[in-house]
């Protein structure tokens, strides 16, 4: 991430951890798209890691170019597909279904754009205020519509989603989102993901909804039954 390099190891260290925590809750093959979220983020805050150290000690200058695309490979071409495919692999309902593959288009759009900008265009990541920035010589071609996609495409799925607490996936997010944009306006594709991937944690609370969707109700129907049961 943007402020140190042991920051961003730091960070892939407790993505790290939950990763293996989000994937041992997985139950279906459906599932395992939305729980690798940390993990993937985990390779990303490592990627920047390796790059902060090209950036200031001359020993690992040559994994720059490296760190530096791999980086903005999963902030720019990864997530705008991922998220939409992650949740539209956990709905059941087909109306549900229909919505995310809608979002899920978009994300295709948004990542093929950006992926062909990623190698046709000139980018270099420099340390600059102490911070790492990313300097995208991108067309403009959509100008703040291009922006907007891109945060329809990772914020909505989740937001719309029929899963109980995936909508906190997205608030939080929105909320980092808002929080870089007023205060590291210049940094946003780095601190963004860096708070996007600590924020991953809330993956585990989601995760664990889908593992148990009926506690509550299945506590209820117990005692609805042991009720019934008293009365007869």
């Amino acid at each position: 991430m943007c402020f140190s390099a042991s920051a961003s190891f730091g960070a892939g260290i407790v993505l790290a951890a939950i990763s293996v925590a989000a994937i041992k809750k997985v139950q279906k093959p459906a599932q395992i798209y939305f729980a690798c979220i940390p993990i993937i983020f985990c390779v990303q805050q490592f990627s920047e890691g390796f790059l902060w150290l090209a950036l200031t000690k001359s020993v690992y200058a040559p994994l720059q170019p490296i760190a530096t695309y791999m980086f903005l490979f999963f902030a720019q071409v990864v997530w705008p597909l991922w998220v939409p495919f992650a949740s539209l692999k956990l709905e059941k309902e087909k109306e549900e279904k229909n919505f995310q593959m809608v979002l899920l288009v978009i994300g295709l759009l948004v990542s093929l754009f950006l992926g062909y900008c990623l190698v046709t265009y000139t980018v270099e990541a420099k340390i600059i205020g102490s911070h790492i920035s990313y300097i995208q010589d991108y067309p403009i071609v959509f100008g703040g519509y291009g922006e907007l996609l891109y945060i329809i495409a990772t914020i909505a799925p989740p937001l719309f989603s029929n899963i109980k607490k995936m909508w906190l996936l997205s608030i939080l997010i929105i909320i980092s989102y808002i929080i870089t944009k007023i205060s590291y306006v210049d940094y946003v594709v780095s601190v963004w993901c860096f708070f996007s991937s600590i924020i991953s944690i809330s993956v585990l609370i989601i995760m664990d909804e889908i593992k148990n969707p009926s506690k509550k109700h299945s506590k209820y129907h117990y005692r609805s039954n042991h009720s019934k049961s008293s009365s007869i």
